[in-house]
């Protein structure tokens, strides 16, 4: 069969934010794939071709579950939703090319499939196959690359910045997939979902080997792992940081939530390296795991942190020790103990696709993380950091690595914490979150996060009935300012010399989200405009 030559519908560019009224850009694919019969995809995945197709076919070429992204020769798979069947958006879909359906024996008798002119592929779980059918088409990418899968509740994005990082200073071309962006070979494309929908991880990853990438610092999210996505992705290493409350709107419990970040340690990874600072962690572990430690009860860590001075800036060095007597000085630009963990599992990381400890430590050394305990620094007499935390553990840690830094500083000052909680998210986690904050924060500010579709004032009516569980002696002073703006004004303008201000919650993001509009709307800038309004005395 001769390939077939397309144009990828994505410059690698900065691509901008989804905004109100605009169509999800497409994702990226190579420029060449070879067509792969249909007969082929169906016995791979034990599919029954329910219709011939009338008008002979070259094969497929590409594959998506949009309708709107369709092109000639594609595979559409038509999947059951919540809300509606991808059988019933089969008929754009048609229209624009797609040699072949995949799809289940309901969506296969819907009106728009019960007279198609091209195969049906009908299987009882078509999600379930959708990634190993796109890795075919796709050329089996992940074959060809080292992929690094980092999975966990908090520090996916941290740890795969800093591997990155390590990978890069080990000589490779690289490539990461994560919540902030994708990047192919140092050009950057924004983020939709923390791991791509099946499809369009396998075109990604396809593009990669086109581009000369050799190696994949990747996120891997529990709803990927559940959902499949991540099917058909060969993976050199299988990383897990940590595991704490989020996501109880998708998974039944934490249990439910842990047996998904499990599956990347089902046998599908070369190489599996666990975090074992907690006991999910170690739950993990099996007689062939690398395993990382910060914790000196954990006897027998493979990769162990010792030596650790926090400096006044909030960077930390720690001392590695690794197998066959390793021992590397490293430094990361991150405070909290749970960044040396990062640290640590990066380079632990790194080490088993045979990047030298030494080199990796130096990559590691220059990684800044967008939104990621990132200080904005205007000349203001106080600290200001964004951070990306949105669950209690990661607002926790946050507020225990600023005391500590400010206690490694000497200084007196106080914290004070802007926080929100998302809408039509996890609710059970709304109160905790309020609890914690009020703990750790000399002022919490509560206010709107991401509501989407909910009542704002509900949400944080919940976190200030967390705050109120605790005693007055046990909590610090809590504000409620409802516009997320001037919950930041108010933060800067309470700040005294000496004292961090944490805006936490959104990190990199640039949108809010209010009754299904996305407003552009980043903390960082926000801050930004906040202290420097205050030094201008323009905040009088």
């Amino acid at each position: 069969m001769r390939s077939v030559t397309r144009r990828a519908p994505v410059a690698f560019r900065d691509v901008p934010g989804v905004q109100p009224g605009k169509a999800t850009p497409a994702p990226p694919r190579p420029s060449r794939t070879e067509p792969t019969a249909v007969a082929e995809l169906a016995r791979l995945v034990d599919a029954t071709v329910a219709a011939e197709p009338t008008v002979p076919g070259a094969g497929v070429t590409g594959v998506t579950l949009r309708a709107q992204h369709v092109q000639p020769g594609d595979l559409f798979a038509a999947l059951p939703g919540t809300r509606a069947h991808g059988a019933d958006f089969a008929e754009p879909a048609l229209a624009a090319g797609a040699a072949a359906v995949l799809t289940d024996p309901a969506g296969a008798v819907r009106p728009a499939l019960r007279d198609a002119r091209v195969p049906l592929l009908v299987h009882p779980d078509p999600r379930a196959v959708l990634g190993t059918l796109s890795a075919r088409v796709y050329g089996d990418p992940s074959q060809k690359l080292a992929v690094l899968g980092v999975t966990g509740t908090s520090g996916k994005t941290t740890t795969t910045y800093l591997l990155d990082g390590a990978l890069r200073a080990g000589g490779h071309p690289t490539g990461v997939v994560g919540t902030v962006e994708t990047r192919v070979a140092g050009q950057r494309l924004e983020s939709a979902f923390t791991t791509p929908e099946a499809p369009d991880l396998q075109a990604l990853l396809a593009v990669m080997v086109e581009r000369g990438v050799t190696h994949v610092a990747m996120e891997v999210s529990s709803h990927a792992l559940a959902l499949g996505r991540v099917a058909g992705t060969h993976f050199a290493v299988g990383a897990f940081t940590n595991l704490s409350q989020d996501h109880l709107d998708f998974h039944a419990d934490l249990e439910d939530y842990f047996a998904a970040k499990a599956r990347l340690f089902d046998g599908r990874a070369e190489r599996e390296i666990v975090c074992v600072d907690t006991e999910w962690g170690r739950r993990l572990v099996r007689p062939h795991t690398i395993t990382v430690s910060t914790v000196d009860d954990v006897p027998g860590a493979t990769w162990w942190a010792t030596e650790l001075v926090a400096e006044p800036t909030g960077a930390q060095s720690f001392t590695a020790l690794g197998p066959d007597g390793v021992r590397v000085r490293v430094r990361v630009r991150l405070p909290g103990t749970f960044n040396v963990a990062n640290g640590l599992l990066a380079l632990a990381c790194a080490h088993a696709v045979g990047v030298d400890p030494h080199a990796a430590a130096a990559g590691l050394s220059e990684v800044d993380v967008p939104g990621r305990m990132e200080r904005v620094d205007r000349g203001q007499d106080f600290t200001a950091v964004v951070d990306y935390s949105h669950k209690p553990a990661a607002v926790g840690a946050v507020l225990d690595a600023v005391r500590a830094q400010l206690k490694q500083a000497g200084s007196a000052g106080r914290v004070i914490m802007v926080l929100g909680c998302g809408g039509d998210r996890d609710a059970a986690k709304r109160p905790v979150m309020g609890r914690v904050a009020a703990a750790g924060a000399d002022l919490l500010v509560v206010t709107d996060d991401n509501p989407r579709g909910e009542d704002p004032a509900a949400i944080r009516a919940a976190m200030l009935a967390g705050a109120a569980e605790l005693p007055a002696e046990a909590r610090g002073a809590v504000r409620e300012v409802a516009d997320r703006r001037e919950a930041i004004v108010t933060a800067v303008r309470r700040a005294r010399p000496g004292d961090v201000v944490v805006v936490a919650g959104k990190g990199h993001e640039t949108g809010q989200e209010v009754a299904g509009v996305v407003h552009p709307f980043s903390d960082r800038e926000v801050l930004a405009a906040a202290i420097d309004a205050r030094l201008s005395g323009r905040d009088a």
